[in-house]
């Protein structure tokens, strides 16, 4: 598969500043998927381009059946990613590779016809593995080419990535504010690619207390007038599973479900990596995790498992 290095995204696109809109308006009252409802498989151990790195966020393009997939690149320092391009059995059929990106926790994707617009964190504040973005970079997916075109939000971020929600036509922002992480919700309406801009904010929230405090982040998503997150550490026995999926109202920012999940509990060294929503050629709209595993315990080779979980209350 042709590959690309990379160009560096710290000197391509048009910078643009952080804008607030007026004061929120209430998300429209959406349903929310029922996290206690058992889980089932999308696909298990996908080997990704890059065979030693775990998967990290993950995204989908529903209006052309596409899924992306970020991890770290081998050999690289640790804010260098690969992002995957598969098609819903797990295959892949595209890769692009950015320099000094961060560590892509989350992703979000775009649809412009029959191209996607893939949006990730970029300009990493530290040429290694503790490297997080400092602006959103959006740009076309072109496999084997490095990113052009570049366009660049919220520059200036500290810690800064993002999630979409392909149903209603968002995307939610994760920043480090003064108040601790927030999450700031926009239309893609309100887009203002030019000035790298966002007007018209539908929710601000500070992301609320998970468990005892202490938990690992691993992803989230959105959908409708909800968030989700997932948390865990990785594990080599069932018996130490500590995977949690969380619900939060983006109106009100507190949580209303929290559940563990056991979803792929039979992966060897499982490790939750990365969330997303789609909705399938047939309407249904599905809540995706991600784990990482290992073939064993000691094998370096890294594979990418999605589940779902699909009833809405």
């Amino acid at each position: 598969m042709l590959r690309a290095g990379g160009a560096a995204l710290l000197a391509t696109g048009a910078a643009g500043a952080l804008t607030v809109g007026k004061a929120s308006a209430a998300v429209p009252a959406s349903k929310r998927f029922d996290l206690s409802k058992p889980s089932y498989d999308v696909f298990r151990k996908v080997m990704l381009d890059e065979r030693h790195h775990a998967m990290q966020g993950m995204a989908f393009d529903t209006a052309n059946r596409r899924m992306f997939i970020a991890q770290v690149r081998d050999g690289s320092s640790g804010d260098d990613l690969c992002v995957n391009r598969l098609d819903e059995s797990g295959k892949i059929t595209g890769t692009m590779h950015l320099d000094n990106a961060g560590h892509g926790v989350s992703i979000g994707v775009e649809p412009k016809g029959s191209d996607s617009f893939v949006w990730v964190e970029c300009d990493s504040d530290a040429g290694d593995d503790s490297g997080r973005g400092t602006a959103l970079a959006r740009f076309k997916f072109v496999d084997g080419e490095a990113p052009s075109g570049v366009k660049k939000f919220f520059t200036g971020s500290d810690t800064i990535t993002c999630a979409t929600d392909p149903v209603n036509s968002r995307i939610l922002v994760r920043r480090k504010e003064s108040g601790g992480m927030t999450y700031r919700l926009y239309d893609f309406s309100s887009m203002d690619i030019e000035n790298g801009t966002f007007t018209d904010e539908l929710a601000k929230i500070t992301q609320p207390k998970l468990g005892d405090g202490s938990v690992t982040f691993q992803g989230y998503a959105v959908f409708g007038s909800y968030l989700y997150t997932l948390d865990g550490d990785g594990h080599a026995d069932a018996a130490d599973i500590n995977s949690f999926v969380t619900a939060t109202d983006l109106n009100t920012g507190k949580v209303v479900q929290r559940s563990l999940t056991k979803a792929g509990k039979s992966l060897i060294f499982r490790e939750p990596e990365g969330m997303a929503i789609t909705r399938t050629s047939g309407g249904e709209v599905r809540l995706c995790f991600g784990f990482a595993s290992r073939t064993s315990v000691g094998n370096i080779n890294r594979y990418a498992n999605v589940f779902h979980k699909n009833v809405l209350v």
